[in-house]
């Protein structure tokens, strides 16, 4: 069963990827007369359409048209055209106004429901959540009187809440909804509205809808507090992680790194909290100081810039043992990792490879073809618990059992820096409380459209920071 918020996420992606909202407008109202003809045996009686002044809403309107030919066809709208939210329904308003009655919702039009066989909700959908309010709780209400047969439309009116539709049959639209059963649904018939499978595994900006907004009363450290350990032979890497936590929407970033690294990241940006280690490179003897940091902390990035010295594997390896926070694992960190798998299990968190850092923590070969990758990738997150966001000119995210790729995307992207500005988005949404997968696809979407963003604005002359600096262009466009 499908979360009604990723159907959402699919609605949104699909739109951004081309496909009409009409076209699945069209195709979800033909369903829903067809499954009023056969389940309810509505052919020949006195049907009653309820539609709200959403999307769901232009799905029972298109219904109305289908059925009109084999039934004496009434819609009853929950509020006046003028207030329709969405293009598509208003366009199916206009196509069907002059064929059927069209009554608005009064007092009245709970005892009016009586006068009908036949009852099809198409009044609230999968966008509707918390407390049902006026109108809409009174038209339930009427509707569950009126003890007529009721087909729902994609879910029952008030779904999930305290006071819903008590439905004979539902048409779930693609996919039946997480939480659908015979007692709140009825019948439930699945059917197909048209979205193509590449919208399934494409990630897009509906990603966004599991974006963890701050709340309005929120102070400073509640939207994420972020550890990067990095650093030493190279100064750049953590760096460009804090850049891209703090472009994300993380609220505070610290950096471990070598006291030979701290002068110089120190100076790179006044909002980076710079914590100098013992020497050149991490050592074992710094592993305490990275455990007490990471105390405070909400997440953690451990791998850029810190080289692969046989000291400095030794910590990495302490410091993933030993930490309970969700953990982004890149860079010099894989090395450390190969043939230590062990270390993440009961642990959680994400693995932001390119194939060739893939290959130095898994020890298998990665394919070249794209499906090759998603399955290599997603057998190796199943086998970890970690989600993996495997980098390249289509990023793959999986959890072991969802598969996702991203699209866009440009050549200019291969310059150095932009692998830690993506670690440093994962690591902000997961310090931001973000799930682990939600957190790779919305940091793989919003690396690959600040790159275009950077491409358009510089050509190929672009670097890392510009992508980062970009990601609040990402925010601002799509949340």
């Amino acid at each position: 069963m499908l979360p009604a918020l990723e159907m959402r996420v699919l609605d949104r992606n699909a739109e951004w990827m081309g496909v009409k909202i009409l076209d699945l407008m069209e195709n979800a109202g033909k369903a829903v007369a067809e499954a009023a003809l056969r389940e309810l045996g509505a052919r020949g009686k006195r049907v009653l359409i309820v539609c709200g002044v959403g999307n769901n809403g232009g799905d029972g309107l298109t219904a109305a048209r289908y059925l009109k030919p084999e039934c004496d066809v009434t819609v009853l709208l929950a509020k006046g055209p003028s207030e329709f939210s969405t293009s598509e329904a208003l366009v199916n308003f206009e196509r069907v106004k002059d064929s059927v009655p069209i009554l608005v919702a009064d007092a009245a039009s709970a005892h009016r429901m009586q006068d009908f066989d036949v009852i099809i909700d198409a009044l609230l959908g999968i966008g509707a959540y918390g407390e049902v309010r006026e109108p809409y709780a009174g038209i339930i209400q009427g509707m569950n009187a009126s003890e007529k047969p009721i087909l729902s439309v994609d879910v029952p009116s008030g779904f999930g809440g305290a006071l819903a539709v008590v439905p004979k049959a539902t048409v779930a639209l693609h996919a039946a909804k997480e939480g659908m059963t015979a007692e709140n649904s009825g019948t439930i018939i699945v059917a197909p509205i048209g979205l193509p499978a590449e919208v399934e595994r494409t990630i897009g900006p509906g990603e966004f809808l599991h974006y963890p907004a701050p709340r309005a009363d929120s102070h400073k450290g509640d939207n994420g507090r972020l550890l990067v350990v990095g650093g030493g032979p190279f100064t750049g890497a953590p760096a460009l992680v804090a850049w891209g936590a703090y472009r994300i929407g993380a609220d505070v970033v610290h950096i471990a790194t070598p006291s030979a690294a701290y002068p110089i990241i120190a100076s790179m940006a006044p909002e980076f909290i710079v914590h100098p280690l013992s020497g050149d490179r991490l050592v074992r003897e710094d592993v305490p100081t990275v455990s007490d940091l990471a105390e405070g902390m909400d997440a953690v990035v451990i791998g850029p810039g810190l080289g692969t010295s046989e000291g400095t594997m030794d910590a990495v390896r302490e410091i993933v043992h030993g930490l309970a926070l969700p953990i982004v694992i890149d860079a010099d960190a894989f090395t450390a990792l190969r043939g230590h798998l062990e270390l993440l299990q009961g642990k959680g968190g994400v693995l932001t490879p390119h194939a060739r850092e893939f290959e130095a923590i898994s020890g298998e070969r990665m394919p070249t073809d794209p499906e090759g990758r998603a399955e290599t990738a997603r057998s190796f997150a199943k086998q970890t618990g970690f989600t993996v966001l495997l980098k390249g000119a289509r990023d793959v995210v999986t959890d072991g059992e969802r598969v996702k790729l991203t699209k866009g995307g440009n050549p200019g992207m291969t310059v150095g820096g932009t692998g830690d500005v993506l670690a440093g988005l994962a690591g902000g949404l997961l310090a931001k409380h973000a799930g682990p997968y939600d957190a790779a696809r919305i940091a793989a979407f919003a690396s690959k459209y600040a790159g275009d963003l950077a491409f358009e604005d510089l050509s190929y002359g672009f670097v890392a920071k510009d992508v980062a600096d970009r990601v609040p262009r990402v925010l601002k466009k799509f949340l």
